[in-house]
């Protein structure tokens, strides 16, 4: 196992956030969704793709709170930037999202 450092965990941003909208994603390689998630005042709506089809239809994923890293670099995924990562429990091809208990505000920090 590779352990990370106390400083090296904090450098992970990890917010909450509420998906806005879901589209199909027929050009990703597997699978996928692409969302826009609003993560409050401060860091606004972001962009990214997520292999979750599996678990959700597009309907039960629309204002659903997640948790998602915002702070890694954007990444082009074929022919869509990817501005996010969002976190799940990753079993073969199902995703089961992460998500707080309770409805929180959009934006607060995962620490």
């Amino acid at each position: 196992m590779n352990n990370l450092t106390w400083s090296e965990f904090e450098r992970v941003d990890m917010r909450v956030g509420t998906i806005l909208e879901v589209k199909d994603f027929p050009e990703a390689r597997n699978p996928a969704y692409k969302l826009r998630i609003d993560f409050g005042e401060m860091l606004g709506v972001k962009k990214t793709s997520a292999q979750i089809t599996t678990q959700y239809s597009k309907e039960d994923l629309i204002g659903r709170q997640i948790i998602a890293v915002v702070n890694f670099p954007k990444k082009q995924i074929a022919t869509f930037m990817s501005e996010c990562l969002v976190l799940g429990a990753v079993n073969g091809k199902d995703v089961t999202l992460l998500h707080p208990d309770l409805k929180v505000e959009n934006g607060l920090k995962i620490g």
